[in-house]
Protein backbone atom coordinates (compact mmCIF):
# COMPACT_ATOMS: atom_id res chain seq x y z
CA UNK A 1 0.00 0.00 0.00
CA UNK A 2 1.60 3.45 -0.82
CA UNK A 3 2.18 5.84 1.72
CA UNK A 4 -0.02 8.82 0.14
CA UNK A 5 -3.51 9.42 1.65
CA UNK A 6 -5.90 10.64 -0.43
CA UNK A 7 -8.02 13.70 1.01
CA UNK A 8 -11.97 13.11 1.05
CA UNK A 9 -12.82 14.80 -2.10
CA UNK A 10 -9.80 12.67 -4.03
CA UNK A 11 -11.68 9.89 -2.37
CA UNK A 12 -15.30 10.79 -3.98
CA UNK A 13 -13.41 11.52 -7.21
CA UNK A 14 -12.23 7.98 -7.57
CA UNK A 15 -15.51 6.70 -6.27
CA UNK A 16 -16.92 7.77 -9.62
CA UNK A 17 -14.79 6.16 -11.61
CA UNK A 18 -16.50 2.59 -12.82
CA UNK A 19 -13.18 0.62 -12.09
CA UNK A 20 -12.95 1.63 -8.87
CA UNK A 21 -14.94 -1.23 -6.44
CA UNK A 22 -13.91 0.09 -3.29
CA UNK A 23 -11.77 3.27 -2.02
CA UNK A 24 -11.09 4.79 1.38
CA UNK A 25 -8.42 7.21 2.61
CA UNK A 26 -5.64 4.66 2.76
CA UNK A 27 -6.48 2.49 -0.46
CA UNK A 28 -8.09 1.82 -3.71
CA UNK A 29 -9.47 -1.63 -4.77
CA UNK A 30 -9.72 -1.65 -8.23
CA UNK A 31 -12.63 -3.97 -10.71
CA UNK A 32 -11.74 -7.22 -11.83
CA UNK A 33 -12.55 -6.07 -15.40
CA UNK A 34 -10.35 -3.09 -14.96
CA UNK A 35 -6.79 -5.34 -14.15
CA UNK A 36 -7.94 -7.27 -17.09
CA UNK A 37 -8.43 -4.68 -19.71
CA UNK A 38 -4.83 -3.39 -17.80
CA UNK A 39 -2.82 -6.79 -18.72
CA UNK A 40 -4.31 -6.86 -22.25
CA UNK A 41 -3.73 -3.02 -22.81
CA UNK A 42 0.04 -3.43 -21.28
CA UNK A 43 0.10 -6.72 -23.68
CA UNK A 44 -0.27 -4.43 -26.63
CA UNK A 45 2.80 -2.15 -25.54
CA UNK A 46 0.96 0.73 -23.76
CA UNK A 47 2.58 1.76 -20.85
CA UNK A 48 0.37 1.76 -16.86
CA UNK A 49 0.38 5.37 -16.99
CA UNK A 50 -1.24 5.44 -20.48
CA UNK A 51 -4.11 2.54 -19.33
CA UNK A 52 -4.84 4.65 -16.42
CA UNK A 53 -5.52 7.29 -17.27
CA UNK A 54 -7.43 5.79 -20.36
CA UNK A 55 -9.58 4.83 -17.87
CA UNK A 56 -10.24 7.62 -15.90
CA UNK A 57 -7.41 7.97 -13.69
CA UNK A 58 -5.79 10.75 -12.66
CA UNK A 59 -1.83 9.96 -11.86
CA UNK A 60 -1.79 13.39 -9.61
CA UNK A 61 -4.40 11.72 -7.51
CA UNK A 62 -3.23 8.36 -7.53
CA UNK A 63 0.48 8.63 -7.58
CA UNK A 64 2.92 7.15 -10.04
CA UNK A 65 4.38 4.68 -7.02
CA UNK A 66 0.88 3.35 -6.47
CA UNK A 67 0.78 2.64 -10.10
CA UNK A 68 3.62 0.98 -11.21
CA UNK A 69 2.95 -0.99 -7.51
CA UNK A 70 -0.51 -1.94 -9.15
CA UNK A 71 1.17 -2.52 -12.50
CA UNK A 72 3.79 -5.28 -11.27
CA UNK A 73 1.66 -6.82 -8.91
CA UNK A 74 -0.94 -7.66 -11.80
CA UNK A 75 1.49 -8.71 -14.25
CA UNK A 76 3.01 -11.01 -11.90
CA UNK A 77 -0.24 -12.46 -10.68
CA UNK A 78 -1.21 -12.90 -14.15
CA UNK A 79 2.76 -14.61 -15.17
CA UNK A 80 2.03 -16.76 -12.41
CA UNK A 81 -1.29 -17.76 -12.71
CA UNK A 82 -3.74 -16.67 -15.76
CA UNK A 83 -6.52 -13.93 -15.44
CA UNK A 84 -7.96 -16.41 -12.14
CA UNK A 85 -4.92 -14.91 -9.90
CA UNK A 86 -5.78 -11.36 -10.91
CA UNK A 87 -9.69 -11.71 -9.49
CA UNK A 88 -9.97 -10.27 -6.13
CA UNK A 89 -11.32 -13.35 -3.81
CA UNK A 90 -11.55 -11.53 -0.32
CA UNK A 91 -15.31 -11.63 -1.01
CA UNK A 92 -15.06 -15.49 -0.90
CA UNK A 93 -13.23 -15.82 2.25
CA UNK A 94 -14.81 -14.82 5.59
CA UNK A 95 -11.93 -15.87 7.87
CA UNK A 96 -13.16 -19.45 8.77
CA UNK A 97 -10.92 -21.93 7.08
CA UNK A 98 -11.85 -24.51 5.09
CA UNK A 99 -12.00 -28.22 6.40
CA UNK A 100 -9.73 -30.67 5.20
CA UNK A 101 -10.04 -34.24 5.37
CA UNK A 102 -7.94 -35.60 7.90
CA UNK A 103 -6.33 -38.99 8.92
CA UNK A 104 -7.58 -40.61 11.95
CA UNK A 105 -4.37 -40.15 13.76
CA UNK A 106 -4.75 -35.98 13.13
CA UNK A 107 -8.23 -36.18 14.47
CA UNK A 108 -7.13 -38.00 17.29
CA UNK A 109 -4.24 -35.24 17.82
CA UNK A 110 -6.74 -32.20 17.74
CA UNK A 111 -9.31 -34.18 20.05
CA UNK A 112 -6.34 -34.56 22.41
CA UNK A 113 -5.23 -30.65 21.99
CA UNK A 114 -8.53 -29.65 22.33
CA UNK A 115 -9.10 -31.78 25.98
CA UNK A 116 -6.08 -30.48 27.12
CA UNK A 117 -7.29 -27.12 26.60
CA UNK A 118 -10.71 -27.70 28.09
CA UNK A 119 -8.99 -29.06 30.92
CA UNK A 120 -6.49 -26.35 31.61
CA UNK A 121 -9.66 -23.79 31.35
CA UNK A 122 -11.61 -25.72 33.85
CA UNK A 123 -8.50 -25.60 36.17
CA UNK A 124 -8.48 -21.95 35.81
CA UNK A 125 -12.22 -21.07 36.68
CA UNK A 126 -12.01 -23.31 40.00
CA UNK A 127 -9.22 -21.80 40.47
CA UNK A 128 -10.63 -18.30 40.08
CA UNK A 129 -14.11 -19.51 41.78
CA UNK A 130 -12.15 -20.86 45.04
CA UNK A 131 -10.49 -17.23 45.71
CA UNK A 132 -14.09 -15.96 45.93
Amino acid sequence: MSKKLFTEEEVNILKNNKYVKNVSLKGITYTDEFKRIFINESGNGKTARMIFEKCGFSIDILGMRRVKGCSDRWRSAFKNGGSSNLTDTRKYNNGQPIEKDLSIEEKYKKLEAKMKLLKKLNMIERSVLKKK
